[in-house]
């Protein structure tokens, strides 16, 4: 199985105990800045790949109401600018902070804690077999962790367990949640999301 491209590299390690050198396979992490309006708001570390779903998923965690993510005019490397017209900098009175963490942290005061969003109404029930048996196929979805051992995945299934979408990162469950809520608003499917987060 073989990696996405710029989620691995090879490297030269030494093997402890013994010191013992070889080459092996690592998850590779880069900085993104994103950007709403062309203003920075937030600058994350990610695995490159699917920048434009993250950038999105991440103004939906926040609350905001993207319409599109692109690469920004000027072509910056490691940027995706978001198209988000009611996003009022001054609400939030705080840089953003992103971490692999659920996003809590770095918020200014616990009102900027809830986020202004619709509640998910949805009748859906899903056997429990079928969701013991989703890690598997989620797995079965990961080149790169098969190469590395260091990404993990989020996947977007159907209520019948097809998988819709899967998305990597190196680190934490927020960055892969965001990519595929972002990868879910970008095909407008967000009303068939099989979850309500």
């Amino acid at each position: 199985m073989e990696a996405p491209p710029y989620s691995a590299a090879a490297v030269d390690v030494v093997r402890l105990p013994g010191g013992r050198s070889e080459r092996d396979r690592v998850a590779v992490e880069e900085p993104l800045e994103i950007r709403i309006g062309g203003r920075p708001v937030a600058v994350t570390m990610r695995t490159p790949g699917h920048d434009e779903e993250l950038a999105l998923g991440f103004c939906l965690s926040e609350g905001l109401r993207p319409h599109a993510a692109h690469l920004p005019d000027d072509l910056a490397a490691n940027t995706v600018d978001v198209d988000a017209p009611e996003f009022d900098p001054a609400r939030l009175q705080r840089s953003f902070y992103t971490s692999s963490s659920c996003g809590v942290c770095g918020k200014g005061a616990l009102e900027a804690v809830a986020v202004d969003s619709p509640r998910v109404e949805s009748q859906l029930r899903v056997p429990l077999a079928l969701v013991a048996s989703l890690p598997d196929r989620l797995r079965e979805a990961q080149a790169a962790f098969a190469v590395t051992g260091g990404l993990h995945a989020t996947g977007l299934f159907s209520a019948e367990g097809e998988l819709l979408c899967a998305r990597g990162t190196s680190g934490g469950t927020t960055r892969w949640t965001r990519r595929s809520a972002g990868r879910s608003a970008r095909v407008g499917s967000r009303s068939r999301m099989p979850c309500s987060r």
